[in-house]
């Protein structure tokens, strides 16, 4: 058994739809009618964890072993799944791993690492071994190639690692080896957006484009090598695809058909799904960007359809639709091979309501969203909330609470959220945990949207 349970958590009290009697203050207060909105909490034990000073086979790599410490530890706290121990006694520096002591100090797992020359290339090898601390046994080893300090790959490399631990501990996916995509006010300038991206830690932002003009909605390939995006460089909204290998971007979608909105891609890559407006037909539909053929609509109508985007097996798709009325935009799921649209986002006739910005979980049911009921003291305030689709009841789960927040994506470990929000102290990018409500700031103080969260982007390790 492990040690008694540190909750690791925020709780958010669950809220139970009123009579009808209510509504107006409930609407006032800016909750949501005729729907259980539950609590974000897990009652599940955190282990502690402590990063062990890694030993060096190569002189002058001090300063390269502490700051992969460090970004192995950062990113294991990020994860919100341990309890990281980061100050260490002094008797704990010596060789060797003596669990008695370990266990003393209230640890559960210990990682150790050798940092190593590279006969394959100008890099380093990373030997780390995951210690269980608890019944003093080794747990895992694996061997990790780090390239050269300063160069693109190199945190990348580390974060992997870092993933890799969270894999052994837990079973789950990590997401420290990611990046997000935003649509953002270039530093400096006065209007416009450009595409910026920056790693999952909030560390490397860059910016990708140059055009001096307004990008909206990039979203990541399933192999993380292209961005598509929406841009209106050429004077009307068209879709583009930007190749982070070359550095270069194509138009994906025809000229002539429409304003094309809100890409997303097929799970199988090839495919993009997207929104048009401003002529006829408008609707959401389907193009082959692989071979360049067969536009095909799947929603049309005289209403809004907007934001589409897969489920993790491509079956099914959901979308944001204006078919209630302009003043009340709804969440829809449908399938992709036809069939009716069902109501995802909470609805009840004369209660108000506006829900946006649906996005699909890479490896689950549950889509989040952003929205909420408009009161007289809570205009423009919206919340992330979260729905599950198999479920199909109505419960939702909110994540956030202060402020405004809109544009939510998910991590691809199923569990993070990243979104853009407002609070009193500014504008900025948020991620917040899922499991416990844990929130964080990625990048302040910018005029950023759309965030959209990539794909791992490297691998696990070179063998034992």
């Amino acid at each position: 058994m492990r040690r008694s349970t540190i909750l690791a958590g925020v709780f958010l009290p669950a809220l139970s739809a009123v009579a009808a009697g209510g509504l107006a203050a409930q609407e006032e207060e800016g909750t949501i009618p005729g729907v259980e909105l539950g609590i974000v909490l897990e009652n599940r034990y955190v282990p502690p964890i402590a990063v062990h000073p890694f030993t060096l086979s190569i002189a002058g790599d001090d300063a390269l072993g502490r700051e992969i410490e460090l970004i192995i530890a950062r990113d294991l706290d990020l994860s919100d799944r341990f309890l990281v121990r980061d100050t260490l006694p002094a008797e704990f520096a010596g060789g060797g791993v003596q669990y008695a002591l370990w266990e003393q100090f209230e640890v559960d797992w210990l990682l150790t690492g050798t940092l190593e020359g590279d006969t394959a290339g100008d890099g380093r090898i990373l030997a780390v071994e995951l210690h269980d601390v608890v019944y003093g046994s080794l747990h895992e080893r694996e061997r990790f190639r780090v390239p050269e300090r300063g160069s693109a790959s190199f945190r990348m490399a580390v974060h992997a690692v870092s993933d890799a631990v969270v894999g052994w501990v837990t079973g789950e996916r990590g997401a420290a080896a990611t990046r997000i995509v935003l649509a953002m006010r270039a530093f400096g300038e006065e209007r416009g957006k450009e595409l910026y991206v920056v790693d999952s830690d909030g560390e490397n932002l860059r910016r990708l484009t140059w055009d001096q003009s307004i990008v909206a909605s990039p979203v990541w390939s399933p192999d993380g090598k292209r961005i598509a995006y929406t841009s209106w460089k050429s004077g009307v909204p068209r879709i583009y695809e930007f190749d982070l290998e070359t550095g270069r971007d194509r138009a994906l979608i025809p000229d002539g058909h429409g304003h094309q909105l809100t890409p997303s891609y097929h799970p199988d890559g090839h495919t993009i799904i997207f929104s048009v407006i401003g002529a006829e037909p408008k609707g959401i539909f389907t193009f082959n960007i692989r071979d360049g053929c067969c536009l095909t609509r799947l929603e049309g109508g005289p209403h809004q359809n907007l934001s589409p985007g897969y489920s993790p097996d491509g079956s099914s798709f959901s979308f944001l639709s204006s078919r209630l009325g302009t003043a009340t935009p709804q969440i829809y799921v449908r399938p992709a091979r036809g069939g009716s649209a069902e109501l995802l986002s909470p609805y009840r006739f004369g209660a108000g309501g506006y829900f946006a910005d649906p996005d699909w979980s890479p490896g689950s049911s549950k889509v989040a969203f952003a929205g909420g009921i408009k009161g007289r003291r809570q205009a423009n305030r919206y919340n992330i909330l979260v729905a599950d689709v198999a479920k199909g009841d109505n419960r939702l789960v909110q994540l956030t609470r202060e402020g405004n927040n809109e544009d939510p994506s998910w991590a691809p470990d199923d569990r993070h959220i990243v979104f853009k929000g407002q609070r009193t102290y500014g504008t900025g990018v948020f991620i917040v945990d899922t499991a416990t409500g844990r929130t964080r700031l990625l990048v302040g103080n910018v005029l950023a949207e759309d965030p959209d969260w990539s794909p791992l982007l490297a691998g696990n390790g070179v063998g034992g």
